[in-house]
């Protein structure tokens, strides 16, 4: 979904993009945008494309909300993760290349839960990764693309938030029950979310990739974190207006549903943008109503 986005956004800016897929043959090059082969399991990777890239933009990774999370799915979701980074790291530093800056997807998993409530202190980059699988693949994840900085190469990280987009995602998720006239506040509802509109998102790849004084890691979250409940009643006044009930999903129902996951769709992350914002960047959507506004506009 990020991916797709972030691609019309720098063919519009003018830019040629080759993206990575495990199968390039069933894609068909357009114009700017064409396709190469990289393998994790082998550790392949097109090295004609390298050769001619100057920036990477790493989304690469299992969705963490695909599917329950047995032992198997979270193996792949970490290994696809760090083995994508690790074979950057292998493409960059064996064949010759231009590749001036990496910029990779992280997540704010990275943060454990808000240590207290009401008004939690919103976490900063320099927290230290939480002690669980999203918090423990995070760092790894992280430090998968290190090995970068030592070949003068600028790595930034970008901790997002849930992102909202019309394409699919945690929004559409959220509206489904709307449609049917029910806002399904997840449990108390008192949980915050730290989301970011993918219009949002794409800019902040994109200032990322040419702005040489971003490196390290950012918070891509919007300035105004929400509850649950608050985003839930929101997008329901606008899809319903009036016409809507709330109900509170019981948390017991949401861990028999969903298993270990679980814990993520309840948990509250309030988490800060301050430094994005001090380095510069202007949100187009920084308030919760405005942004749905705008993605419900169409839809």
């Amino acid at each position: 979904m990020i991916g797709r986005a972030l691609t019309n956004a720098l063919l519009a800016a003018g830019h040629r993009v080759i993206i990575f897929t495990r199968n390039p043959a069933q894609f068909k090059a357009t114009g700017n945008c064409s396709y190469a082969a990289w393998d994790l399991a082998k550790g392949t990777i097109d090295e004609t494309a390298i050769r001619s890239g100057h920036a990477i933009l790493h989304l690469a990774g299992a969705g963490v909300a695909d599917k329950r999370w047995s032992d198997k799915r979270k193996k792949e979701i970490r290994d696809s993760r760090l083995k994508g980074g690790e074979l950057l790291c292998k493409a960059l530093a064996t064949i010759p290349n231009e590749i001036s800056v990496v910029v990779s997807s992280s997540a704010i998993g990275w943060y454990g839960p808000d240590p207290q409530l009401p008004n939690p202190k919103p976490f900063i980059e320099t927290a230290p990764a939480y002690d669980d699988f999203l918090g423990s693949t995070c760092e790894a994840w992280e430090q998968s693309l290190i090995p970068l900085t030592d070949m003068d190469k600028r790595v930034v990280f970008l901790r997002t938030g849930i992102v909202l987009a019309t394409e699919g995602g945690a929004l559409a998720e959220f509206v489904k029950p709307v449609r049917f006239g029910i806002a399904a506040i997840l449990s108390n509802g008192k949980q915050m979310i730290s989301w970011i509109h993918i219009q949002d998102l794409v800019r902040m790849f994109l200032e990322a990739m040419e702005n040489e004084q971003w490196q390290g890691a950012y918070n891509a979250v919007a300035p105004h974190p929400v509850s649950n409940k608050e985003l839930v009643l929101e997008l329901a006044k606008q899809i319903r207006g009036k016409a809507f009930i709330p109900i509170h999903v019981p948390g017991i129902f949401l861990k028999i549903g969903l298993g270990e996951m679980s814990i993520e769709v309840l948990k509250s992350t309030t988490v800060s943008c301050a430094k994005i914002s001090n380095a510069g960047f202007q949100f187009a959507f920084p308030a919760i109503g405005p942004a749905l506004a705008a993605l419900l506009k169409n839809h």
